[in-house]
């Protein structure tokens, strides 16, 4: 939660910059891991800011500018937040900062919504690319890449049998990258978001939305539909795994949404094989994460996730098992 000096902060930022004609209200809206977000209602409409305070992309001071540029890309699809200003400077609050339009709706429903998160897929997935996004074409070693340097960001890490483990399927993960390198050889890459957990998907009868693209970037679409569905994404937020015949029943929702030439059986192939490499990735950055959340003055922090993330390193092997 935000002190009265924090909102105070950003009511004097927002009344400076005439980001939002008065009268208007600032509250606490939600906090991520590296962002917190506040919700302001203005007489004509409501919008999100929010403040930027760290990067998984290694983007530094440019990270919330980048997401900026990410929703500016996506404005048109309907289906995500419309951005309306951008700071982009640490000062006056501590990190960069955007606002961006407000929208309604509760948290994904795996058993109601693999439709609707369907269609947001297709969507995304259409988009125009825009210049500047980091890429990652070759994605089993980007993502093993990107896993190894998680793994190794603090030397002195005191769990040294969950890295062993991570460290082993990491192996596993390269040699996967070799078999399948021409798997995905000519391919289109589009705009994924790399962050698709129930939380950050917004449903109502208003519509369906995808929230938070702070790591998104230019790669290929089963990115998104391999994390959608892998265990350590659907029991971030609820308590559900998805079913064979769930997963299938979504990728030919995708299939029809995205209007896709390749047969059923690739899409699922291709999906299959990135559902590996992103177990791969989320175990990493909960080993990186607990060590921020015990070792560090980590400026964010929540119970929940430290809840998960105790519990996923401690059901390596189970997760693991879990998509071979």
């Amino acid at each position: 939660m935000a002190g009265p000096g924090k909102l105070k902060q950003i009511k004097t930022f927002l009344t400076t910059s005439g980001w939002i004609e008065q009268p208007f209200s600032v509250s606490f809206l939600a906090a991520g891991e590296y962002n917190a977000n506040y919700l302001v209602k203005g007489k004509k409409n409501h919008c999100v800011f929010r403040i930027n305070q760290g990067s998984q992309l290694g983007l530094g001071q440019n990270q919330i500018a980048y997401e900026y540029k990410v929703l500016e890309a996506l404005a048109e699809s309907g289906v995500t937040p419309r951005p309306i200003f951008c700071h982009p400077h640490p000062e006056p609050l501590g990190g960069g900062a955007l606002l961006m339009t407000y929208l309604p709706g509760k948290a994904l429903i795996y058993q109601r919504d693999l439709e609707r998160a369907a269609h947001i897929f297709g969507r995304v997935h259409s988009a125009l690319v825009p210049e500047g996004l980091v890429v990652q074409a070759d994605p089993l070693m980007d993502i093993a890449r990107e896993s190894e340097r998680l793994l190794n960001r603090f030397p002195d890490h005191p769990l040294k049998k969950e890295c062993n483990q991570i460290q082993g399927y990491y192996d596993n993960i390269v040699e996967l990258a070799d078999q399948t390198r021409t798997l995905f050889v000519g391919e289109d890459l589009c705009l994924v978001n790399t962050e698709v957990n129930s939380g950050n998907f917004l449903i109502s009868d208003a519509g369906a939305f995808l929230v938070d693209w702070e790591k998104a970037v230019k790669s290929y679409r089963y990115q998104d539909l391999g994390h959608f569905m892998v265990p350590t994404t659907t029991l971030w937020k609820s308590d559900t795994i998805l079913t064979p015949k769930e997963k299938r029943a979504f990728l030919a929702a995708y299939h029809q949404e995205a209007c896709l030439e390749m047969s059923m059986d690739e899409l699922v192939l291709k999906t299959q094989v990135m559902e590996k490499a992103i177990l791969l990735r989320a175990l990493a950055w909960c080993f990186m994460a607990w060590y921020e959340y015990t070792q560090t003055d980590r400026p964010l922090r929540n119970a929940d996730t430290f809840t998960k993330i105790r519990q996923y390193l401690a059901d390596i092997p189970w997760i693991l098992a879990s998509v071979t």
